[in-house]
């Protein structure tokens, strides 16, 4: 500890003081925690937490993270996967701890938060008028008129906000208007450089985390902080990851990429009289081939590069390249700071089709795009299931996505596993504590702790339980009896099931289905047969279809993924969760199918390491929703019987919360009479 620095309270007694100020009871799970948190940053180990509802693991963690930016100086960076943790902690968690620690530690803790630089209004940008990206023959008039009008609301809010956050415009706005206001880290000129610079809202931002104990950030910046070249978080040595189990997810999508008509034309439009026409057109025309051989080809994995594909994806590498060459050097237009915002953009966009393009070749092998087989693969299933063993080890999975409305098909490319990455950029040279309510799946911390890079020896786990008495406040019931679900939608025994048991619970149900089309099967099929309201996911928006769960203990809401991991609504308005299947990936999904066949071709069990964990992630999150407070008590029905006979059974029951279990529907309808009326 610095020499300048007086002695501070233990945490323990940091902690008291701060659960007495909020009028909380401190928890034996919550104590450990924090312990266990001070014990990894004073040896610099890793920790993984897992830390069940209601222990108070905001607190657990921010504690010791305020008291370690007290004594060394440095700050903590705290990410969350959600907006709604990342208010929770800033709005209302961090001030009310600040105030209570206050007069403890050397000076008032203090706190921010920091986005990516696309979620703050660019003053350049607004006042250089510089040009949308977007295709205005994309929009029919009616969507065109409502983004004016989400544009005016900008420029309104834009002379009185004092931070420029996206955010506090309410209701929000498009993506489509708040692009003509922002610009990604890569197309921003810089502070130095920018007319704008001493008055940008993220640099503002960045000084307030500079000078911060606590930021408060996101999995996505977490991620590009730590592989880009150039940095965005303040210089810290400890990162708490809150919501864990959704880091390699996030990360996956930071590092992912994206090829299609649009993403070429965006390219195109952003180069435009910059480059003599010729040059542009180039670009423009590969785009247009790489468009008309998407739209025929089937959806899905690709795992040989048909002859086809792989020269169009040269060409527009080549193509991009070109009018990179053709824009002279990057820092051409340093005096004018309008043509150089103009520049930015546009080698920011060429970068990423060049760049993109050619990570697809390269998953392909060196030689793809140059030097291709002379038979066509697109007409001999480019996207069957088989392949030899070079695709199997391959380092990156490629895959197609179809068409929706006027989204044109897209390539996406992503890594098949971001271990690598986290553990290089992320862990090396720092101390992360990672924790959630759900991390030990089958009663272990080894599989998450595998995709997320981690070695044997250099992390440690700890379950600190959760307050609730599980067996005594909640059931677990498998309906052995129902058939095994099918491909063929909703099984009429479900819905059958699903009416029996919402009658015995007088409504209070919370529907989490597996695919949006099965929730709107339920929901249709049951809104004839019961008197209770039904609420299903596309309503309406899904805060304001859960705030209206919530409010009428009658009700039911039927929908699927956001509802497995979003909803806290403690009290009688939720007496029983119905989950219809175990939630495995889709056959179909092309980077959980390419994970799977890569863990098996390198001797482990793919279906364990990918599907079945994938799977026990969600039940566990989805089980989680019965129980969010001390005095709930309910029934977490799962409808699929393999959950009880399946040879992987035990290890998805071992990721639950212990339950007490029942295979008998009569038990569980009484129950829930009981629980109705109150008895």
């Amino acid at each position: 500890m610095p020499k300048d620095r007086p002695e501070l309270p233990p945490v323990e007694e940091l902690l008291a003081t701060a659960v007495t100020a909020l009028g909380g009871v401190e928890r034996p799970g919550q104590v450990k925690m924090a312990q266990a948190v001070r014990d990894a940053v004073e040896s610099e180990e890793h920790l993984a937490v897992q830390a069940g509802t209601g222990t108070g693991k905001s607190l657990a963690y921010l504690v010791p993270a305020i008291r370690h930016a007290a004594e060394s100086g440095d700050a903590v960076v705290v990410s969350t996967a959600t907006i709604a943790l990342q208010r929770q902690l800033v709005d209302r968690d961090l001030p009310r701890l600040a105030d209570a620690l206050e007069g403890l530690l050397p000076h008032r803790p203090e706190f921010a938060i920091l986005k990516g630089r696309r979620n703050y209004l660019c003053r350049h940008k607004m006042a250089a008028g510089m040009p949308e990206d977007e295709d205005d023959q994309l929009f029919d008039p009616r969507e065109v008129s409502a983004t004016g009008r989400m544009v005016q609301r900008i420029q309104e809010w834009a002379n009185e906000t004092e931070t420029g956050d996206r955010d506090e415009i309410v209701p929000g706005v498009s993506d489509q208007a708040w692009r003509q206001f922002s610009v990604t880290a890569r197309e921003c000129l810089g502070a130095q450089r920018c007319p704008s610079g001493a008055d940008c809202f993220a640099e503002l931002a960045r000084e307030r985390a500079g000078e911060a104990d606590v930021v408060v950030t996101n999995h996505a910046l977490l991620a590009i902080d730590a592989m880009e070249d150039f940095a965005v978080l303040p210089e810290h040595d400890v990162v708490v990851v809150d919501e864990a189990h959704e880091l390699v997810d996030r990360v996956t999508s930071v590092v992912t990429g994206e090829l299609s008509e649009s993403t070429v034309g965006l390219a195109v439009r952003r180069v435009g009289r910059l480059v003599e026409q010729g040059i542009a057109d180039r670009l423009q025309e590969a785009g247009e081939d790489l468009r008309a051989l998407l739209t025929v080809a089937p959806p899905g994995r690709v795992d040989t590069l048909p002859q086809s594909l792989g020269m169009t994806l040269a060409l527009i590498r080549d193509a991009a390249f070109a009018c990179i060459t053709a824009l002279g050097p990057r820092n051409k237009d340093k005096d004018d700071p309008e043509n150089a915002g103009l520049r930015k953009a546009a080698f920011t966009a060429l970068d990423d089709v060049h760049d993109t393009a050619q990570r697809m070749l390269d998953a392909f092998g060196p030689a793809a795009g140059d030097d291709t087989d002379d038979a066509d693969d697109a007409a001999n299933g480019a996207h069957a299931g088989d392949a030899g063993s070079e695709e199997v080890h391959r380092a990156e999975v490629v895959w197609l996505e179809e068409g929706r409305g006027r989204v044109p098909p897209t390539l996406r490319v992503a890594p098949l596993s971001v271990g690598g990455m986290l553990r290089d950029k992320l862990f090396g040279d720092r101390t992360v504590v990672l924790t959630s309510a759900t991390l030990a799946l089958g009663g272990t911390f080894d599989g998450l702790a595998r995709q997320w890079g981690l070695r044997a020896g250099e992390w440690t786990g700890l379950d600190v339980g959760s307050p609730f008495d599980h067996p005594r406040r909640g059931i677990l019931y498998v309906a052995t009896h129902l058939p095994q679900p099918g491909r063929d939608g909703l099984p009429e025994a479900y819905v059958d099931e699903i009416a029996e048991l919402i009658e015995a619970a007088g409504g209070r149900t919370l529907g989490l289905f597996s695919s949006m089309r099965a929730a709107k099967a339920a929901t249709e099929a049951l809104r004839e047969r019961l008197d209770v309201p039904l609420l299903c996911q596309g309503d309406d928006s899904t805060s304001q279809l859960v705030k209206q769960f919530a409010g009428d203990p009658a009700t039911c809401l039927f929908g699927t993924l956001s509802l497995w991991q979003g909803v806290d609504v403690p009290g009688s308005s939720l007496t029983l969760v119905i989950i219809d299947r175990i939630p495995f990936p889709r056959p179909d999904d092309p980077l959980a199918s390419a994970r799977q066949r890569h863990v098996a071709a390198t001797g482990g069990n793919g279906f364990m390491a990918v599907a079945a964990t994938h799977a026990a992630l969600l039940l566990a999150q989805g089980a989680g929703r019965l129980l969010r407070s001390m005095d709930d008590r309910g029934v977490v029905a799962v409808l699929d019987p393999r959950l009880a006979t399946a040879r992987y059974s035990g290890f998805l029951l071992n990721s639950l919360p212990p339950f007490w279990r029942t295979t008998d529907p009569a038990k569980v309808r009484d129950a829930l009479r009981r629980l109705t009326s109150g008895s």
